[in-house]
């Protein structure tokens, strides 16, 4: 399959390259040619070579796609359902004891459901903590969505057994769907199973991911158990030998941001969910002075609850902009490069991260013909702030377009996951 995305602008997220007019080619699932045809003489072929598929972009903006580098996909079954209150309040009492009457064909549909969500929102890669990976991954190949699985292993199960199955059974079975290393919270966890998780690691040289002092009241409650912070905790362990990242560090101190530029680890931020559950803002300024490489996630569609990465990427900014009381922080570019670029490395992804020969074929289309994004003073900046999923105007994933001009894929079954998803959550609720 060949596809040819003509007459666009096109903005690669590669370090100083400045959007430019142009087309970008695609043989099956990666990008051949990416330039400006009439001034490119080593173009791989010419104007009047066929394509399979050959599209006008009429000069919209073509970008990599977004990368939701956290989130608990299958978490749609209780969007709205428990509003307004506190992070243990919330898990303990509405979603722990909801998710303990889920099935993994709940989890498979449910899953599904978000994914329409994340292409309407020109997300072309998630990083998916949440129940029975078996069927997220049918979920995942299914559909299309490209999905790095990740453990979310805690006292309540599932085993070290299991996990190390699914570790090794999962990964390179797909070239969409891969699993990493992690378990749920050092509050979830008791020392010894972290002790055997780092023994298992360290087995596979696996990064680590994990959620890390989300809340003020985590944080502070480690530091009495074990005399340090769950940073200090799990780097005592062995845990971040290699590598890996955490999701939330709203709470994160000075000392452990240390820590994380030592171990070479990414933070990626939930700003909808931390703000919603009023966990805090996190110190992305301070990330970012540190050389911490800072990724961007939604959390869960139960906690956010929506999946809309634009709103994510404005909140970012805004709220960093608030917490230092400056607004020059995190200017529009630094977030972009987290939307795309990070996103894709904290998901231990490198074919992804950039338009480039060579590089997958993950490709969104930014409609430009909005009120929203005039007048085109600077393209960057509108998508951050200006910007909305009503801007979405084509997702690609791995070389083939799943959503275009408000629509989805023939490919894809929209009524029976919405029926199905209504039928799993009346249950549920």
């Amino acid at each position: 399959m060949t596809t040819r995305l003509y007459n666009a602008k096109i903005l690669s997220m590669i370090d100083n390259q400045d959007i430019f007019d142009g087309e970008i080619q695609v043989t099956d699932n990666k990008i051949t040619y990416i330039g400006n045809y009439a001034d490119d003489s080593k173009s791989v072929g010419s104007k009047a070579s066929s394509f399979d598929k050959e599209i006008d972009c009429e000069g919209n903006v073509l970008l990599p796609g977004f990368k939701n580098a956290h989130t608990h996909s299958g978490m749609t079954a209780f969007r709205s359902l428990a509003d307004d209150l506190n992070l243990q309040d919330w898990l303990n009492n509405e979603i722990f004891p909801r998710e303990a009457k889920m099935t993994a064909e709940d989890v498979y549909w449910l899953t599904k459901l978000a994914y329409l969500e994340y292409l309407t929102s020109g997300i072309t890669a998630c990083a998916d903590m949440y129940l029975t990976p078996e069927s997220i991954f049918d979920a995942s190949e299914e559909f299309g969505m490209r999905c790095q699985m990740v453990s979310g292993l805690n006292k309540f199960g599932p085993t070290l057994e299991v996990l190390e199955r699914r570790y090794n059974e999962l990964n390179g079975k797909s070239d969409l769907v891969g699993f990493l290393m992690g378990v749920h919270a050092e509050y979830t966890c008791d020392k010894e199973l972290l002790e055997s998780v780092s023994e298992l690691i360290h087995k596979y040289k696996a990064p680590l991911y994990t959620h890390m002092s989300e809340t003020k009241t985590e944080h502070e409650e480690c530091i009495k158990r074990y005399g340090m912070t769950p940073m200090a905790l799990f780097d005592s362990l062995g845990l971040w030998d290699f590598g890996g990242g955490i999701y939330h560090g709203v709470w994160c101190d000075d000392a452990d941001m240390e820590i994380m530029k030592k171990r070479g680890l990414r933070i990626i931020t939930n700003p909808a969910s931390n703000a919603k559950l009023a966990s805090g803002i996190a110190p992305i300024s301070k990330y970012l002075e540190k050389g911490i490489e800072v990724a961007i996630g939604t959390d869960g569609p139960s906690s956010n609850n929506c999946l809309d990465f634009f709103r994510e990427m404005f909140l970012v900014t805004a709220l960093a902009k608030i917490k230092d009381n400056d607004p020059k922080a995190v200017d529009a570019m630094e977030v972009l490069k987290m939307a795309c670029v990070n996103g894709a490395h904290a998901m231990e992804l490198v074919d992804n991260d950039a338009l480039a020969v060579g590089k997958l074929a993950d490709i969104i289309m930014i409609d430009l013909y909005q009120p929203n994004m005039r007048p085109i003073l600077n393209i960057s900046k509108n998508i951050v702030y200006s910007g909305s999923k009503t801007n979405i105007k084509m997702t690609m994933i791995n070389g083939k377009i799943l959503f275009k001009d408000g629509r989805f894929s023939d490919t894809i079954d929209v009524d029976a996951i919405y029926n199905k998803c209504e039928e799993i959550t009346k249950r549920l609720r």
